[in-house]
């Protein structure tokens, strides 16, 4: 029997992590299902889902807490039950770029938790213009909406904040 394990690791960034990671998840008979991984500022941040068989889950926890060595610190959340959404629930990507500025996530947040949409993923990043060489901040955000919450509303509630944020916004419905 399979045990699900969901672990956060973070530390200082450098080379074979994730195969040191990898290589514990096999060497114990567990299997890798997901996981999301980046470098940022200098830290390697992921989060990543195994299957480890029962009979190893301990020794895997023990060889896990072993990282520490490296400046790693890995935290195992387990046992948790997976919030599934609604089999007819909408799925909306948005792409927002625009001046970088504060408040920008916050305010898009706090509209999407009003319409009680459900952030997916949300990937952002602060990139340099082209032509201006003015900071400029790009999000995608996935998200899930009641079936009874159409693209039109979530565009035109986003929109409303989009010319006080500077921002511009695109809307794709995923089929």
């Amino acid at each position: 029997m399979q045990n699900s394990i969901v672990m956060t690791v973070i530390g200082p960034d450098s080379s074979g992590i994730v195969d040191r990671l990898a290589s514990m998840v096999r060497e114990e008979g567990g299997n890798w299902l997901e996981s999301r991984l980046i470098h940022l500022g200098g830290q390697f941040a992921g989060v990543v889902r195994v299957d480890i068989p029962k009979e190893s889950e301990e020794a895997f926890k023990g060889r896990i807490a072993g990282l520490k060595t490296y400046g790693l610190k890995v935290e195992i959340h387990e046992d948790q039950q997976e919030v599934v959404p609604e089999s007819n629930a909408r799925v909306i990507d948005i792409e927002l770029i625009g001046q970088d500025r504060p408040g920008i996530i916050s305010q898009i947040a706090g509209a999407l938790t009003e319409m009680g949409a459900n952030i997916e993923e949300l990937n952002s990043q602060c990139v340099s213009a082209a032509m201006s060489g003015e900071e400029l901040f790009e999000a995608e955000i996935t998200i899930t909406v009641s079936p009874d919450c159409s693209l039109e509303i979530v565009r035109e509630r986003l929109e409303k904040i989009a010319s006080d944020l500077m921002v511009d916004l695109e809307f794709d419905e995923a089929t």
